[in-house]
């Protein structure tokens, strides 16, 4: 047995591009960020914020969606598989890229128990058609960090 599953809650980066390719099939692609912030080891090392960049791809009805309704600065949760390819550059070079590819993507606010749907529809905006409809952890479910460890198991 085996699973591949990404969960990520960011901010997208830049306004998603969108194409279309054979039998008029949606692709969109962009990326979005998720931030660490620093914190102090209990022996008052400190430990400076970090922030991580995902490249999403999204496909059909998810693509059409992220293409009507997300936009750089986007709040998102996503989910979906991790996916690496190679491919050669224009130059030559063989280059390696690391994506998610989205299952799920929705609007996400960190001050609400729910989806922010009631802020995207005061805008006239859906949060998400029912292909992409998912109701995120609310953050009084998430837990707060522990003390990072510093010998991890593996």
């Amino acid at each position: 047995m085996s699973l591949n599953k990404v969960i990520l809650i960011g901010n997208v980066g830049k306004d998603p591009e969108v194409r279309y390719i054979e039998s008029n099939t949606a692709v969109a692609t962009f990326p979005l960020a998720t931030h660490d912030g620093g914190y102090k080891k209990s022996n008052g090392t400190e430990v400076a914020p970090r922030t991580e960049w995902h490249n999403i791809v999204a496909w059909r009805e998810r693509a059409q969606f992220v293409e009507r309704h997300v936009h750089k600065s986007s709040q998102l949760y996503v989910e979906g598989k991790i996916r690496s390819r190679s491919y050669e550059s224009k130059d030559g070079i063989k280059r390696f890229v690391t994506e998610i590819y989205a299952d799920r993507i929705e609007f996400y606010s960190s001050g609400s128990s729910r989806p922010d749907s009631q802020n995207a529809n005061n805008n006239n905006q859906p949060t998400s058609t029912p292909a992409e409809a998912v109701t995120p952890l609310p953050s009084s479910d998430v837990p707060p960090p522990s003390e990072p460890v510093d010998d991890i198991p593996f």
